[in-house]
């Protein structure tokens, strides 16, 4: 035979129970450390970290001079013959790229199918510092 208890008495008899069983634990038992408070964290001055990159930040524009999205672009080292870096344009024909500080000069190209014997669209950028440089890479019809 199951009785059935007034909605919610079940939750209030439990958090009632609970609350009995603080009272139980003498103040004794606490040790004296735990009731103290905490001292502060003293973190010692270091000088803030040295940017050891440049950032070469650039944009496709298209034949139309508007934005273009979704354009493969790979950035070099001009004294190399692989792309160190392949990056895609974002919605607003955007691209950005962290590089290692030092005066080096990158070929940035887009790399698209161009007509049998056109070179692909690439500019040259030089990077003296850990500097910001912006670029704009404009495609042809």
């Amino acid at each position: 035979m199951t009785t059935e208890l007034p909605r919610g008495a079940l939750r209030r008899g439990v958090f009632a129970g609970c609350a009995s069983l603080l009272f139980l634990v003498p103040a004794a038992a606490v040790e004296p450390h735990a009731l103290q408070p905490a001292s502060p964290v003293v973190q010692s001055a270091s000088p803030t970290p040295k940017n050891d990159y440049a950032l070469i930040y650039g944009t496709v524009w298209g034949p139309d001079q508007h934005p273009a999205a979704g354009i493969p672009v790979t950035i070099r080292r001009a004294s190399g013959k692989k792309a160190k870096w392949d990056l895609v344009s974002d919605r607003n024909g955007e691209f950005a790229q962290r590089v290692p500080a030092g005066g080096q000069d990158y070929v940035i190209q887009a790399n698209i199918k161009m007509p049998k014997g056109q070179p692909k669209p690439e500019i040259t950028v030089h990077i003296d510092d850990n500097e910001r440089k912006d670029v704009s890479l404009h495609l042809s019809k």
